[in-house]
């Protein structure tokens, strides 16, 4: 009976340790198999833009639209920033845009002042040219009388009285043609005096045109500042925790909280060196997220770091001190998702969750 019993127990044995055997063979080249068409890691993280929220004037928030993990569409407001300062500073840019215009006005009249004077001595010059012609034809005729006149009063022929005439009408003749050659001489100078004022004016015109073109330039500024007072969302998404409220002074550049954006989401996957022999971009990618179990999500396999996670930490390690131990090390690698996917699935996926996923090589 022992003897019986014995000889079932071991084909009991036998028969649980063949099945384990089998199965744990059958496993093992499944795994081999599965593991030359896959590769496989859980230390993936999603990402997903995450758009801050920065002020870019400074100011006193008056007034919070928003609270923490709300959704918000692009162009609503977030906050407001009391713009009373940035109102004035409008209002003096309007101001001196005015007075950088009326001076432009002035400078353009002084230029027509300035032509015209230019065209009045040249029609004071043209006029002098032609009395100092009259009289240097009176000139040359005076000339000849006092020499005629002259003879005559050597020859006893006239009285002394009749040559100083002739004499008198000569000396008047040579003085007014010096007084318009004078006057032609103060015609050309008082003309080069109107160019000379033409050409300040102009460039008088010039200064003016630029200042205008200045206060043009501050007033825009002055009003983008204006515009800068209330704060929009530049993407659709989830805004964060807002740690802000009525009251608080905002600088620009001052990270306030941030908006997710919801649409677009894909998986940084750090896979270890060893693992990127069969891996190329494009591959198809299926994705696990450890908080839904029943949701699965299709990627494909976008780009790969150009160097290994451990050279962009803030102490890179440095082999060449100390002992070397060789350690394995990971690579970043960027997965889309594909459209395929449920857009209602993707926004349940947060920043910074933890997946697992799976390259499919072949």
């Amino acid at each position: 009976m022992e003897t019986t019993e014995k000889k079932k127990t071991n084909k009991k044995f036998a028969v649980i340790l063949t099945a384990l055997v089998v199965v744990g063979g059958g496993y093992g080249i499944y795994k081999y198999l599965h593991g030359q068409a896959h590769e496989i890691t859980d230390d993936a993280q999603v990402e997903k833009n995450m758009n801050p929220i920065i002020p870019r004037v400074t100011g006193y928030i008056t007034k919070v639209f928003v609270k923490d993990n709300q959704q918000v569409k692009k162009g609503d407001t977030l906050f407001v920033i009391d713009d009373n300062d940035y109102v004035v500073r409008v209002e003096e840019a309007k101001a001196a845009l005015a007075a950088a215009e009326g001076s432009f006005a002035v400078a353009k009249a002084d230029i027509g002042g300035a032509q015209a004077g230019v065209s009045v001595s040249d029609a004071n010059i043209q006029s002098s040219k032609g009395n100092i012609e009259a009289a240097k034809v009176r000139v040359w005729r005076a000339n000849n009388d006092f020499e005629r006149y002259q003879n005559l009063y050597n020859n006893k022929s006239i009285t002394k009285q009749q040559f100083e005439q002739a004499q008198a009408a000569k000396q008047e003749a040579d003085a007014n043609l010096r007084v318009l050659q004078q006057a032609e001489a103060a015609s050309r100078s008082q003309r080069a005096a109107s160019v000379s004022r033409s050409a300040v004016s102009n460039k008088q015109t010039e200064v003016a045109n630029a200042n205008i073109e200045r206060a043009k330039a501050t007033l825009r500024a002055a009003e983008l500042n204006l515009s800068y007072t209330v704060v929009t969302a530049a993407v659709d998404g989830q805004v964060s925790a807002i740690d802000i409220q009525p009251g608080q002074l905002v600088q620009p550049g001052q990270a306030l909280f941030y908006i997710i954006n919801s649409e677009e989401a894909w998986v940084v996957a750090n896979f270890k060196e060893t693992q990127l022999g069969k891996m190329k971009e494009g591959q198809k990618v299926i994705i696990k997220a450890d908080a839904y179990d029943d949701a699965e999500f299709e990627g494909q396999v976008s780009s790969f770091s150009p160097a290994t996670g451990a050279r962009f930490s803030l102490l890179p390690p440095d082999n060449a001190t100390g002992n070397f131990v060789k350690t394995v090390q990971r690579v970043p690698v960027k997965i889309t998702l594909t459209a395929n996917n449920d857009k209602e699935k993707v926004k349940l996926l947060r920043p910074g969750m933890n997946v697992e996923v799976d390259v499919h090589l072949k």
